[in-house]
């Protein structure tokens, strides 16, 4: 199947069912971003510290596979040159909603995450990629990509899923059990049972992949990066594993000089 064309449909449909990504911020938290106040998720609960940003007036930021009406229009409020990358029209279309309701500037381009193929080497000067690689086959292309078209000294800050996560049974999980069953790298189309991969297919759910902290950071690293910063996070107890262990994670990467 084309996974990428199926999770195209699938975030088009959270779309129009509200998930909790899709919901543009209010004009209160766009005023607040014009004042210099303002903040930022890459994983679900914990604010991307302010030290990791530098000063955002006139920096031309790439908000990748982050549509959604969320971390773009909050920057390009801050005084930010934004542009939103994303593969969903919708998700695409909720910023352009936050733009015009809130007198914005916002560059949208609609594409896959892992081809970049339309902008230059060293467009931009920041890169935004909240968690969203988890819906990506293969994240090195990705770390390939945003190296490139970042300028040297530029910053890279992600967001991505503790792949402890899906080591385990989903069934079981929805039981509160947590049964080892598989191996990282993980994926829904290979590895789901057959029935809850047609499911998901039936009902449009998004496919996902759990991939390894090797592709995650030495990706990150084998692509021009050096890792600066970095933290952890929960999903604010919606998920079992959070008793037990942070399930997200977030880095700060520079572009190495040449």
């Amino acid at each position: 199947m084309d996974i990428l064309e199926h999770n195209r449909i699938a975030w088009n449909k959270n779309v129009d069912t509200g998930i909790e990504w899709t919901k543009p911020v209010s004009k209160e938290v766009i005023d607040r971003a014009r004042n210099g106040e303002w903040e930022m998720l890459l994983t679900p609960t914990r604010p991307v510290p302010r030290a990791w940003f530098p000063p955002l007036n006139g920096l031309r930021v790439l908000c990748l596979a982050s549509g959604g009406g969320q971390q773009g229009p909050v920057l390009a409020a801050a005084g930010a040159d934004v542009t939103v990358f994303d593969y969903s029209e919708k998700q695409l279309e909720q910023d352009r909603y936050v733009a015009e309701r809130d007198g914005l500037t916002i560059n949208t381009v609609r594409g896959d995450m892992a081809n970049l193929a339309c902008f230059a080497d060293g467009s931009f000067d920041f890169i935004v990629h909240p968690t969203s690689n988890v819906f990506a086959e293969s994240i090195i292309p990705v770390w390939k990509e945003a190296a490139r078209v970042l300028r040297d000294g530029g910053i890279l800050l992600s967001g991505f899923v503790n792949p402890l996560v899906y080591i385990f049974d989903v069934e079981a999980e929805e039981r509160g059990v947590l049964e080892v069953k598989h191996t990282i790298p993980y994926s829904d189309a290979a590895d789901l049972p057959e029935e809850r991969l047609a499911a998901h297919i039936r009902e449009g759910a998004a496919l996902e992949f759990g991939h390894s902290l090797q592709d995650q950071l030495k990706g990150q690293t084998d692509a021009g990066f050096v890792i600066a910063d970095f933290y952890e996070d929960g999903y604010g107890g919606k998920s079992l594993l959070d008793r037990y262990i942070s399930t997200f994670m977030a880095t700060k990467a520079v572009k190495l000089k040449l």
